[in-house]
């Protein structure tokens, strides 16, 4: 499919006279057209950095959203701005399909001088008819990502042995080509309604059953993403698929996100999703580390996680962990968090030091663990964020 979108670049060269390029909606350059010209500004740093990194930054994407791309229907000028790294302004053909935006093709407007007026309306028209013809290829694309969702789901949830070694075999043969490629699992929990008509950026999606929460209450599920990477140092795609949907459009409630280590192939694609569901449990236990997060960014929450799937019910911790002692667990876990030290620990809760050491003291009385000893303190902290982690 990548030569077709060529051929379609190529296409809105020639009828433009004027090199383009094509992003996805995340900024991810897909193809672009060969560039023959002696003008030093038609390569300005934005440019030059889309077509050698494959993508644009962050600040770069806001700037040219800052101009309405995303909503608009038809072509959209964007003046040069030097100090922003764009030497020469943009013509931006929004790539849509069934009124959903699926990418940008981008072209380079007149010259600085004013001598070439660029492109008149007729000539737009016409490539704005071949950008509907992107769009239509970058959405079955997105598509073909949510048809595999029997045989991502069966990878994901099939275990160990030879029904896992079935499934693979079975989400490779489907995959192609790219299957043997670098991939990341992402996690987006919990996941509100059905999946998703268009996931762009996804070679996979399904939904599957939500279990790190308690089990009382409706059934919850997560949405399950595979998302194709070209290095293993650079998970940008699957950060920004999981930013954008975890930003929670449609949902009861903003939904965190998680992301396992890149994988090649899919032999050990059952661990990656291991990873990415304890970084989505962990970024929703612990705020500052969502509303995305990377299994290697988790620290603890990635032991805990695997330690237990469900809630540990120690005898010890289970009188202060009701929900009567909320405030002493709290105490408890900042001082634990403040490596013991009193005076960070009244602190962070806003109280004095004495009111710290008395509620201390409860703590001991309800637990039967003496805070001085290492051991206890290990078991308690552990009890702590286990409990956050599940909560």
């Amino acid at each position: 499919m990548k030569g077709d979108y060529q051929d379609l670049v190529d296409e809105i060269s020639a009828l433009l006279g004027a090199p383009a390029t094509l992003e996805n909606r995340d900024f991810r350059l897909i193809a672009f057209g060969a560039h023959d010209s002696d003008d030093d500004l038609a390569m300005d740093p934005v440019r030059t950095r889309s077509i050698l990194t494959r993508q644009s930054t962050a600040a770069v994407r806001s700037w040219f959203e800052g101009f309405g791309i995303a909503r608009a229907t038809g072509p959209v000028r964007i003046p040069a701005a030097p100090d922003a790294g764009v030497f020469r302004g943009r013509i931006c053909l929004p790539v849509r399909y069934r009124g959903i935006v699926q990418g940008y093709v981008w072209l380079l407007d007149q010259d600085p001088g004013g001598q070439d007026p660029g492109p008149g309306p007729a000539a737009l028209d016409a490539a704005m008819e071949v950008a509907q013809r992107i769009g239509v290829l970058l959405a079955e694309e997105a598509k073909a990502g949510a048809d595999l969702s029997r045989e991502f789901l069966a990878v994901l949830t099939a275990g160990r042995g030879w029904q896992q070694d079935m499934a693979v075999a079975a989400l490779r043969e489907a995959l192609g080509p790219g299957a043997d490629g670098l991939h990341a699992a992402v996690c987006v929990a919990p996941w509100a309604g059905e999946v998703p008509a268009s996931v762009p950026g996804a070679a996979a999606v399904c939904l599957v059953p939500w279990r790190g929460r308690e089990e009382d209450g409706p059934a919850e599920q997560a949405l399950a993403l595979l998302v194709r990477l070209r290095s293993a140092d650079v998970a940008t795609p699957a950060v920004t698929l999981a930013t954008r949907l975890a930003a929670g459009a449609g949902q009861p409630g903003p939904p965190t996100a998680g992301i396992g280590e890149p994988r090649r192939g899919l032999a050990t694609l059952a661990d990656a999703w291991t990873e990415a569901s304890a970084g989505a449990r962990a970024a929703a236990a612990q705020p500052r580390l969502g509303p995305v997060a990377q299994w290697s960014a988790i620290g603890p929450y990635r032991m805990l996680a695997a330690l237990a799937a469900d809630p540990v019910d120690d005898p010890a911790t289970r009188a202060l962990l009701a929900p009567a002692h909320r405030e002493l667990a709290r105490t408890a876990e900042v001082f634990l968090d403040s490596a013991g030290q009193a005076g960070r620990a009244a602190a962070a809760l806003g109280i004095h030091r004495q009111t710290l050491y008395y509620r201390l003291s409860r703590v001991e009385q309800l637990t039967g663990l003496d805070l001085d000893e290492g051991e206890d303190r290990l078991l308690l902290h552990m009890a702590l964020k286990s409990a956050r982690l599940h909560s």
